[in-house]
């Protein structure tokens, strides 16, 4: 996992008269998943193109756990570093596995390493590998391919994986589908990523912190339970749909709004619920179970608390009553 941090950076291209980014600051923490949203010309994949310096900054600093980018060289920096585009930028003439392989063949890994390596990711990204192995990408669906290049990605087990509008090209149901596939792949492995989208339902489905971003500036960078209900601008408000709040609030999912686990915390018979279930549902079983928090279960595992005074706010911005 990574850390990654902007200090003030700026960027201006040749002869333009508004910059591009512009005195940008804020901090990823390790393991979040945050998305950059914005509409279409605010800077977002400018942004994400600077932390694996496909672009440099004119001004400020970006941080790498800690340490500036610049001081990697640029080969080495990209090797630690994962990159996922719209439209999987898969090499046509070589197989799923060669693909996938790119990264650890750079890295000087033994044949029999990467073989293990392709077969883990393929089965992870649930591309069973006995049947995609030797597939060539235009044997692929979209979607598949979308896989692969996720898994091309992860190969060299980078610590910070970028993703550019990845599902940007996908049809709805697909893209839900590879959505709760990130998902299950961050609780899994834990990485960190930052996220560009256009799409709010997205945002607000998949992000740990959303960054707004306006004309270059970051407008907001905060949880979307928090930007739902305490947007910073007119801006936020619109752009996140802040005033249809009963249809936003049916997008977010149950961790979004849950604190982490106190050391405390005793887990009480039916008052578990899962993080796919809407807060609608969460509220009703707290209800029910006349418990003070819910304990939000999955794979086995207690994962976080969802309090009554979340479900209580909530349930007031809904026009109900808790």
């Amino acid at each position: 996992m990574s850390t990654v941090e902007f200090e003030r950076v700026s960027l201006r291209f040749p002869h333009s008269s508004q910059p591009a980014v512009e005195e940008c600051s804020f901090s990823v923490e390790s393991g979040q998943l945050v998305v950059i949203l914005g509409p279409s010309g605010c800077g977002k994949t400018t942004l994400l193109k600077m932390v694996n310096r496909l672009l440099d900054p004119t001004q400020g600093q970006i941080r790498l756990d800690g340490r500036d980018i610049r001081q990697f060289p640029v080969t080495a920096l990209r090797q630690r570093i994962g990159y996922v585009i719209q439209q999987s930028g898969l090499f046509p003439h070589m197989t799923v596995a060669q693909n996938v392989a790119v990264v650890p063949r750079l890295l000087g890994w033994a044949k029999e390493r990467i073989r293990e390596r392709v077969d883990e990711l393929l089965s992870l990204v649930n591309l069973p590998p006995h049947e995609y192995r030797h597939r060539y990408p235009a044997q692929l669906s979209g979607g598949q391919q979308q896989r692969v290049g996720l898994a091309r990605a992860l190969a060299g087990d980078p610590g910070l994986l970028l993703m550019d509008e990845p599902f940007g090209a996908i049809d709805a149901i697909t893209r839900g589908k590879l959505q709760e596939e990130i998902l299950r792949l961050q609780r899994q492995l834990k990485k960190t990523i930052l996220f560009v989208s256009h799409d709010v339902e997205e945002a607000l489905r998949l992000a740990d912190r959303i960054l707004v971003m306006q004309k270059g500036r970051v407008v907001q960078f905060d949880t979307p339970f928090r930007l739902l209900t305490q947007p910073a601008t007119p801006f936020v408000r619109e752009l996140l749909g802040a005033d249809d709040m009963v249809r936003q609030l049916s997008v977010l999912r149950v961790e979004t709004a849950m604190a982490g686990i106190p050391h405390n915390h005793k887990i009480q018979e039916g008052a578990m619920i899962r993080p796919q279930a809407t807060l609608r549902q969460a509220l009703s079983l707290l209800l029910r179970t006349g418990a003070a928090a819910l304990t939000v279960w999955e794979d086995g595992r207690a994962i976080g608390v969802l309090t009554l005074d979340h479900i209580r706010s909530l349930a007031m911005l809904e026009g109900g009553s808790a």
